[in-house]
């Protein structure tokens, strides 16, 4: 069963940069997309990246586009999310998810979750 885990939320000020990881284990990633989602309190979930299972299509949300980068190292069965030029409207929970689709979007429906990590923006 595949399983994933989140890694790498913390407290970082704004304009700070921090690195989010979603490791995987139980199966390979090499077949599957990982969308990044977030969820603030009292807001509704919100996708925030995704990328192919070939790691040669990407997509962003509007709000993070220029600011964070999504990648994958099969090799290291883990997909990041390096978020620079923090703002206090990313604090969020930031969950990975991954599902055997072709292509990706931030809209698409992913079958596998991890639990989460939290991201808080704050000086």
């Amino acid at each position: 069963q595949l399983q994933l885990v989140e890694s790498g939320g913390g407290l970082v000020q704004p304009g700070g940069s921090l690195r989010l990881s979603c490791a995987a284990s139980g199966s390979t990633l090499d077949y599957y997309a990982i969308g990044w989602f977030r969820q603030a309190p009292g807001k509704e979930r919100e996708g925030v990246s995704c990328i192919s299972s070939s790691g040669r299509n990407t997509d962003y949300a509007d709000s993070v586009k220029g600011r964070f980068t999504i990648s994958r190292d099969n090799a290291q069965n883990t997909v990041y999310l390096q978020m620079n030029s923090l703002k206090p409207e990313d604090t969020a929970i930031y969950y990975c998810a991954a599902d055997a689709i072709e292509g990706c979007g931030v809209h698409d429906e992913y079958a596998y979750w991890g639990q989460g990590t939290p991201v808080t923006v704050s000086s």
